[in-house]
């Protein structure tokens, strides 16, 4: 991210390092590419040490993990298209992994291997029917590269870097010898960030299908092809130590520490975390063209609702947030599900019950996105238990998971999807008033949701706890959790002495006296969440 757009978060309120985010977005990445989770993390560690084995400097050395991180954020583009051919998208994508890309007969014999998965007992005709379509497809799957690299980098400005890393995404697929795509640069004229990231990640395949040899195999092989070849010579001569630095180690902390500028701790802003977030949920919902726009508007919707709710305004930013992120999980299941006409299998619900999992997953981490992460991967409970992936219920829903729950099943069912038309706004919030009779939806959360989209509701205002402002349901969530005054007053940017003002009106209203009478008050009103 450019110096000029960062800043420094206040030391005791510690938020979110571009890294972190990069770093979480890597993983979705990884399961959208049908790529095993942290893949993309062990690449940058074997990345950034292969390019200081080749003396690069700071600059290319930035490039280079940051490219490692974000090579495949356009992933999601034009999967539809992709499915459409060869099926299981995310499968193939796996394989594909593996092939050297040109070695046009191998792709070849990989998409029909594909194809024919993917037509598996149709008549002999309908397969020869596909297997044409496949072949005129090839030149749309090519041209799907270039457009991976145009979204790449349009996400990448969004996110806030520069020309050279904007730059190099619009190069991720090209190669040395000039046969790679989109626009078949050749030699030095693809940046250095390109070539040693190519070959970390081919070769971290390649370690883990046959170990140090195949790493060292592939490398050789594809030098001058796909390798500039002092690159490849260079890791093949150090491959036993690079390949060190990925075992035995937990990677998401490697990685962090490998962050260029890294003991500046810089953090993003509030405002840099929600434009980021924005575009993760525009990465998420380009994975389907009917899912276009989803995110942001159940976002906004939802946080409407939270605010007609009476929530705490931090409760209102917070299930904005997870509301943009909740569909990330989605890249880790195939398109040819997500678009299916047709009513879904057993097997394929199963997969699709995973997404939520995935974007808990995704999100774990920092402590201060996994705290997004966990309201954002609730949007599909439901009270009665029912939902997914945990299956809890109750009480043990927040109020912010059930307002998820809420507009993210409103905003859906007005939306056109492959096997159903559109509701009518009308017809949407019938089918939200039937969830609450039938015991799945929280009534007064559906009424402020319903309000929130328009409809002539008599939406509740929920009384203040205790009488409680929201600033003291925030101080009272921290004395809850132990902290000291002066900890209160660095958390919220006041002065100890206002801190204290804040804990005495808060004992006089509730009616306590001691921190656990004011712990045990919180709790009964589910305060904490």
């Amino acid at each position: 991210m450019n110096s000029q757009n960062r800043s420094i978060t206040n030391s005791a309120t510690p938020g979110v390092r571009l890294s972190e985010l990069m770093g979480a977005l890597s993983i979705a990445t990884d399961l959208g590419m049908g790529q095993s989770v942290e893949s993309a993390l062990a690449s940058c560690v074997l990345a950034v040490r292969l390019a200081e084995k080749l003396h690069l400097g700071a600059d290319d050395l930035r490039d280079v993990y940051y490219q490692a991180l974000l090579r495949y954020i356009g992933c999601n583009a034009e999967t539809h298209t992709l499915a459409s051919i060869v099926g299981d998208e995310l499968a193939m994508r796996h394989d594909f992994a593996a092939i050297d890309t040109a070695r046009t007969n191998e792709v070849l014999a990989l998409v029909l291997r594909y194809i024919r998965q993917a037509n598996e007992g149709s008549s002999p005709l309908y397969m020869a029917r596909m297997i044409a379509r496949g072949m005129l497809g090839m030149r749309e799957v090519r041209e799907s590269f270039g457009a991976h690299c145009e979204v790449a980098q349009r996400l990448a400005l969004r996110l806030g870097f520069g020309n050279s890393i904007v730059r190099a995404l619009g190069q991720l697929y090209e190669r040395w010898d000039g046969k790679g795509l989109p626009n078949g640069l050749k030699g030095h004229d693809v940046v250095p960030a390109v070539l040693v990231v190519t070959l970390a990640q081919d070769a971290l395949t390649f370690y883990r299908l046959g170990g140090i040899d195949a790493a060292i195999s592939v490398a050789r092989e594809r030098s001058g092809g796909a390798y500039e070849p002092g690159m490849a010579d260079c890791f093949c001569k150090h491959a036993e130590e690079l390949f060190a630095e990925v075992e035995g180690e937990p990677t998401w902390d490697t990685v962090i520490a490998l962050e260029p500028n890294a003991g500046e701790a810089d953090y993003l802003t509030g405002e840099q975390l929600d434009a980021a977030y924005r575009a993760m949920a525009d990465f998420a919902d380009l994975k389907s063209s009917y899912t276009l726009n989803h995110s942001p508007r159940v976002a906004d919707l939802a946080a409407e609702a939270a605010r007609r709710y009476s929530l705490p305004e931090s409760d209102v930013v917070n299930v904005h947030r997870a509301a943009m992120l909740h569909d990330i999980g989605r890249v880790g299941v195939s398109v040819a599900i997500w678009d299916k006409p047709g009513p879904l299998t057993e097997r394929e619900w199963e997969r699709v019950r995973l997404h939520t999992y995935y974007t808990e997953r995704i999100l774990a981490r920092p402590a201060t996105l996994a705290q997004i992460g966990a309201i954002a991967a609730l949007n599909h409970e439901r009270l009665d238990g029912s939902g997914y992936h945990r299956g809890i219920s109750g009480s043990m829903l927040s109020p912010t998971a059930r307002i998820m729950a809420a507009a993210d099943s409103y905003q859906a069912m007005t939306e056109l999807r492959p096997h159903r038309p559109a509701l009518q706004p009308e017809q949407a919030a019938a089918e939200l008033k039937a969830m609450v009779h039938k015991g799945k939806l929280d009534g007064d959360i559906v009424s402020c949701v319903l309000a929130a989209a328009g409809h002539e509701v008599r939406a509740p205002k929920r009384a203040k706890v205790g009488g409680l402002t929201d600033r003291e349901v925030e101080v009272l969530r921290l004395i809850a959790r132990g902290r000291s005054i002066r900890e209160i007053a660095a958390d919220l940017t006041i002065s100890p002495k206002t801190a204290d003002r804040h804990i005495q009106n808060i004992y006089s209203r509730i009616g306590v006296s001691t921190r656990a009478g004011a712990t045990l008050f919180a709790t009964e009103h589910d305060l904490l969440r």
